[in-house]
């Protein structure tokens, strides 16, 4: 069965099948901040709905991150690398994008495990 969370008519915010979840695309609270934070936001938002949907960061599969300028990759990686959980983190692709909208610095894909009840 596929379980789809704050669906819209062109994505969910959250979808589950068989014990994995998927986010969708997530992005900054305020896009008129600096990478650092606009990673943090973004990443605060992944946390929030990982838990929403049954979950949480330990238990996260993949990451794809999505980055508008290899500029900002040290100072994004300093945020990721104090969120992520020691020993859990996920296989992660970091790519330069362009973004939806200009001032958007990072966006974030994600797929997770449920936690098992």
């Amino acid at each position: 069965m596929i379980e789809r969370q704050e669906t819209k008519q062109r994505m969910s915010r959250i979808v589950k099948h068989n014990g994995t979840i998927y986010l969708c695309g997530q992005v900054c609270a305020d896009a008129s901040e600096g990478i650092q934070a606009q990673t943090q936001t973004m990443l605060d938002k992944v946390e929030t709905l990982l838990l929403q949907a049954g979950s949480d960061k330990k238990h996260m599969l993949s990451a794809t991150i999505y980055i508008k300028t290899m500029d900002d990759f040290a100072a994004m990686n300093e945020v990721w690398d104090n969120w992520v959980e020691p020993g859990h983190a996920p296989a992660r692709a970091c790519v330069t994008a362009d973004m939806a909208r200009e001032a958007l610095l990072v966006e974030i894909s994600v797929i997770a495990a449920e936690i098992a009840s």
